[in-house]
């Protein structure tokens, strides 16, 4: 049954711009990557490399009062959000200037200004923090969704089983994204999981559920509006499977011996960004004009976060617990 609101907006304008943000998204990351192997940026790098369409699909349905809680492959859930790159970037270098202060890193970006609760690095650990979030909005009766994005390996999880169980207890306004991209670090999820179905673990806990094709930016934008429709409307929780690829290894040090070549090079031919500009050049949306001013735009605004965040501070030493450890208390106070 078709709902208000959940019909994707098919002008060229909107095409356009979901196009140039998975193209956003997938050449800042690849400007990452190549950081990373200059050692300019340090620690755990997770990418999003063939996911983009999720981030893309969801995040831009939610209005700007509600609430996003991302996993350690974040950056892309961040960008679409509105996180300044050049605050994103800063961060992964360390900087001060970085959306953490610099403190947190590639897997820790928080933006207070967008309702960005992060980066989360423990597997699943977002979750618990969703169904706060939305207990709160709840208690208070604010109308307000909290989108809680995961993979496939935090179902795994108790966390997982947990938020689930009291999300629908309580009723809660959470809108639960399944990002399932196969492989929970080295393992395959027919390896980890007996029902592979994940949308169907919703039911046990009876939240309506729904899986879509994570590969189509307008699958997951149709599915993520009636979603974010039914949540706003009900004021109870439901879990959107989108089924994805990752098309890097898990982190930077993977060497990725649990797959096949020749299977990662079957998925990218049909990779969203690849796909989606595929069926724009076919109707005529999208013309070498468009994807000249795309790739510009995009490569200009990279080059000044990397200008920006080698340019940013470091955060000085005498700050090193500021955060950490509440202030010392005087010793009048003693």
């Amino acid at each position: 049954m078709t709902v208000p609101g959940d019909k994707p907006h098919l002008s060229r304008e909107h095409m356009l711009a979901l196009l140039k943000h998975m193209i956003r998204i997938r050449r800042f990351e690849d400007k990452c990557a190549e950081l990373y192997t200059r050692e300019e940026i340090r620690g755990f790098l997770h990418l999003y490399d063939g996911e983009e369409a999720v981030a893309v699909g969801v995040i831009p349905v939610l209005e700007q009062r509600d609430r996003i809680v991302a996993t350690y492959r974040e950056h892309g859930h961040a960008l679409v959000r509105g996180v300044p790159m050049n605050a994103v970037l800063a961060e992964m270098y360390g900087k001060q200037e970085g959306c953490s202060r610099g403190r947190g890193g590639s897997m820790h970006l928080f933006d207070r200004a967008t309702n960005f609760y992060g980066g989360n690095a423990i597997v699943g650990g977002g979750l618990p923090m969703a169904i706060g979030l939305a207990l709160a909005d709840r208690m208070r009766g604010d109308d307000i969704v909290t989108a809680c994005f995961f993979g496939e390996g935090a179902v795994a999880e108790g966390e997982f089983h947990e938020s689930m169980n009291l999300a629908a207890l309580w009723e809660l306004p959470v809108l639960f994204v399944c990002e399932n991209n196969r492989y929970a670090m080295g393992t395959a999820l027919a390896l980890s999981e007996s029902e592979t179905d994940i949308q169907r673990k919703a039911a046990c806990y009876q939240i309506a559920s729904e899986a879509v094709d994570g590969m189509d930016v307008i699958a997951v934008e149709a599915a993520a509006r009636r979603a974010v429709h039914a949540v706003r409307a009900t004021r109870k929780p439901h879990f959107l499977e989108c089924r994805t690829y990752r098309l890097r290894a898990h982190s930077m040090f993977d060497a990725q011996l649990y797959r096949d070549k020749a299977e990662v090079e079957a998925w990218r031919q049909k990779e969203p960004i690849v796909r989606f500009q595929g069926w724009l050049e076919t109707n005529h949306m999208v013309h070498a004009e468009d994807l000249a001013r795309i790739e510009s735009e995009v490569a200009a605004e990279i080059a000044g976060a990397v200008a920006f965040s080698e340019a940013a501070t470091w955060e000085p030493v005498e700050q090193l617990t500021r955060f950490a450890y509440a202030e010392a208390a005087t010793q009048a106070e003693r």
